[in-house]
């Protein structure tokens, strides 16, 4: 078995999880981990599946016929993902929003050497106050020589310029 990490983006309707589960599972394959969801009408993902060697380009091929229905890209798995047993940090962001909120988070995860293992974020209306609210929750992965309180530190600048609250676990 080798592991795949399939993209996938089309306009949002019923039953294109199934379209893609099917044909993963027409060639032998495992779905193993995704990331879906849907953002203002379109659908886009990440999967990741396993499937035998010697059926890869019979998937790939029926993946490509769904260009119509969904554009899917099917790219080799790195092999690193379950080798590295690194310490993983949480972080909350909660604030009005702006723009350069992801671009300040993310620059200060860079320079700390940090990778981002998931990030969602939304915006919303604030009910009581007006305006916008932007909320992010991070999963980043901390290497074994990164400076916890330098991070902390920097995060807490960037909190003070964007006057936004973010919450590190």
């Amino acid at each position: 078995m080798t592991t795949l990490i399939l993209t996938v983006v089309g306009s949002d309707r019923p039953g294109l999880v199934a379209t893609v589960a099917h044909i993963v599972d027409e060639h032998g394959g495992n779905w193993e981990n995704s990331r879906l969801a849907e953002l203002e009408g379109t659908f886009a993902g990440v999967i990741q599946v396993s499937v035998p060697v010697e059926r890869v380009e019979e998937l790939r091929a029926s993946l490509h016929g769904l260009d119509g229905l969904l554009t899917v890209a099917a790219h080799p798995g790195s092999g690193s993902g379950a080798a590295e047993a690194a310490q993983e940090l949480s972080i909350q962001v909660l604030g009005n929003d702006r723009a350069g909120i992801v671009r300040e988070i993310s620059g200060v995860l860079n320079a700390h050497a940090l990778s981002i293992e998931s990030m969602t974020t939304e915006t919303r209306d604030a009910a009581m106050a007006g305006g916008r609210l932007f909320e992010a929750s991070v999963v980043a992965r901390v290497p074994a020589d990164a400076d916890p309180e330098a991070l902390r530190a920097a995060l807490e600048r960037i909190a003070h310029d964007l006057q936004v609250d973010i919450t590190v676990g």
